[in-house]
């Protein structure tokens, strides 16, 4: 592999995904990545197992044939559901946002009273407290479903007075429990962190999983030199989506930090 160039593919069920984007570039400056956004089929967690991990091999497929060499599903449905399906399929390292998140929650979590906010998908799957207590088997793991996020971040909704109202009923099941950390197991919620936070209380700490895989591939890297030297150190991120509206790029370059073009596939 080490005789290729490398590039990170990147893929969500959306654009939520591009805050993984960002951990990337912020992590890994220099790496060239590639991303799709399923915006045309999302969201992914109100979707059958079956169909979810037909979008990803798909997903990885259209990545694949545009020079991706490693692949980060930045979805938490398609990673509960489809993670070894990509393995066994293309035989390329695939990394996952589940994980990772679960690691640095274990580590942050002194009495290991953990919370985690997903889409139903996600939460229904369990994928997170079977995570949890296969490193914790005492571990107290609170889930709640929080089915509308996703689609107030793809509007843009990142301080309306309606957002803040929902995640504050969403929060409170898992406020009066205590939990010590939270996990936001979407990859659209970074962009409502400071509402999370402000909810969910100053003591809580927020484990947003876009920052804990990225640190995860770049261990991956330095343990793996033979494939950073591959590593082409341009910088270039290529941003594709499966459909595309004025809303979709203003939250893209939010999220980017920048100004962004979405190329519609």
């Amino acid at each position: 592999m080490s005789s290729y160039l490398i590039m990170i593919g990147i893929f969500d069920s959306g654009i939520g995904g591009l805050t993984t984007v960002r951990a990337l570039m912020d992590t890994l400056p220099g790496h060239d990545l590639i991303y799709f956004g399923d915006t045309a089929r999302t969201p992914y967690g109100s979707k059958s197992r079956e169909t979810v991990i037909r979008y990803a091999i798909e997903n990885t497929e259209f990545l694949i044939e545009r020079g991706a060499t490693v692949i980060v599903i930045a979805c938490n449905t398609a990673s509960s559901v489809a993670t070894e399906v990509l393995m066994e399929k293309f035989h390329i390292p695939v990394f996952e946002v589940i994980t990772p998140a679960v690691e640095m929650a274990i580590r942050q979590s002194p009495r290991h009273r953990i919370g985690v906010i997903g889409t139903r998908g996600t939460v229904n799957s369990g994928i997170y407290e079977r995570l949890i207590k296969a490193q914790i088997p005492g571990a107290s793991v609170f889930s709640t479903p929080c089915p509308l996020l996703v689609p107030l971040v793809e509007e843009g909704w990142f301080h309306r007075p309606e957002t803040r109202m929902i995640v504050k009923k969403y929060l409170h099941p898992l406020k009066v429990r205590q939990v010590e950390t939270l996990i936001l197991g979407c990859t659209h919620y970074p962009l409502l962190k400071a509402v999370i936070q402000e909810k969910i209380g100053r003591r809580v700490r927020i484990i947003d999983s876009s920052v804990a895989v990225a640190d995860k591939i770049s261990r991956f890297f330095i343990d793996h030199p033979d494939l950073d030297r591959a590593v082409s150190r341009n910088g270039n991120a290529d941003l594709f989506v499966s459909d595309i509206t004025d809303q979709f790029e203003k939250t893209a370059g939010t999220i980017l930090k920048r100004k962004v073009v979405l190329n519609r596939v």
